[in-house]
């Protein structure tokens, strides 16, 4: 079992080697491709490979099938590059998190403009009762010098 720094180093290498094999791929399904991160087993024996695609689902989708076609040469590559004992096997996975990321965009927009609206409301308006609806007493109650209140 490797260390986890060795697994860092390692998995920062197959990300970077990876994304140099995808750019030379012949395959035309595989459109423009961006490996995003890499993380490998404490074996160092698989790595999972996150990717991005740019374009509409069709592409994504496409490139996902040519990943998955190359991914035997892929990993010959990766492999002779590592120059480990054993070549990791690869495996490829779309990467959600840009989707995710603008979907939380959207939403924090559309909970700014609910708050603003609710301040806009709220602008002119006045408490129901007093301002302070809590009773608070007038006078302190004497205190001996304990601190503790007097009977």
């Amino acid at each position: 079992m490797a260390d986890a720094a060795k697994r860092a180093q390692v998995s920062k290498r197959v990300m970077e080697l990876t994304a140099q094999a995808v750019r030379k791929l012949k395959d035309p399904r595989v459109g423009m491709v961006t490996i995003t991160d890499a993380r490998i087993t404490s074996d160092l024996r698989e790595a999972t490979v996150f990717y991005t695609v740019l374009g509409d689902e069709d592409q994504v989708k496409a490139s996902a099938a040519g990943l998955e076609r190359a991914t035997g040469h892929l990993r010959t590559t990766v492999g002779r590059a590592l120059g480990m004992r054993h070549a990791p096997s690869l495996q490829f996975i779309a990467d959600t998190v840009p989707d995710q990321a603008n979907r939380i965009e959207e939403l924090l927009a559309k909970a700014a403009a609910a708050d603003a609206e609710v301040h806009k409301i709220a602008e002119g308006a006045a408490y129901a009762g007093e301002a302070n609806p809590y009773i608070e007493k007038d006078e302190p109650e004497d205190e001996d010098e304990a601190g503790t209140p007097a009977r």
